[in-house]
């Protein structure tokens, strides 16, 4: 068992990230640096629920029927403090009926714009399920600002200015995305990086590892 068997195993170790947003595929290229992946475009069904957890797993569940390999889908949530949470996991149905205009006007006046995204990354192998939660404090603009861009994940970029900066998400360019701090933010995808390839480190040793039969060459 030598390197080539290492990289047969990585190969076997390809999972496939079933999403339909642009802006999740372009973040997955770099936040799962190192992580044998590919894309399956398909818009996945959101059950009607608050969690987004139990939303997470629901997706990467109906992706593992599509693609019967082990995969990964994320769930995204947005709460804006003052309005008790609203739009919580909701989010593609608000943005959908009153829109990031409708949500400014129920923030019209108010002091408290503390919000913050929220999202789970559920990974399933067909056996086993793990899922690997994110947050990004920030506050809510009073008006939407920036520039229209394929990476943004939704129509919020123009109105989240992340926790310590004075612009929203859409105002910033790419490299300031980039290397912006994060203060205490949590990405679900680069959690799961690091578990992922660290669980990927262990499993190519324990499958290179030579056996006692090899070691005492009987």
């Amino acid at each position: 068992r030598g390197l080539g068997d290492v990289y047969k195993r990585q190969a076997m170790n390809e999972i496939v990230f079933v999403t339909h947003n642009k802006g999740k595929i372009a973040s997955a290229s770099r936040q799962l640096e190192g992580v044998n992946f590919k894309v399956f475009e398909y818009d996945l069904e959101e059950p009607r629920s608050d969690d987004i957890k139990y939303i997470s797993k629901y997706k990467v569940m109906e992706a593992y029927r599509l693609v019967n390999k082990p995969c990964i889908a994320l769930d995204c949530g947005f709460w804006i403090d003052e309005l008790n949470g609203f739009p919580r996991a909701f989010v593609n149905f608000a943005l959908n009926t009153i829109g990031i205009d409708g949500m400014l006007k129920l923030m019209e006046n108010k002091e408290n714009r503390n919000c913050r995204f929220t999202e789970c990354l559920s990974y399933y192998d067909g056996n086993n399920l793990h899922q690997f939660m994110g947050k990004n404090e920030g506050s809510l603009s009073k008006e939407a600002l920036g520039n229209n861009t394929e990476k943004k994940w939704s129509d919020l970029w123009y109105i989240f200015k992340p926790f310590g900066y004075d612009k929203t998400l859409a105002q910033m360019s790419e490299e300031e995305r980039k290397s912006r701090v994060k203060y205490e933010d949590i990405d679900a995808m680069r959690e799961f990086a690091k578990w992922y390839k660290k669980e990927n480190y262990i499993n190519c040793l324990l499958y290179t590892s030579p056996s006692p039969r090899d070691i005492s060459g009987s």
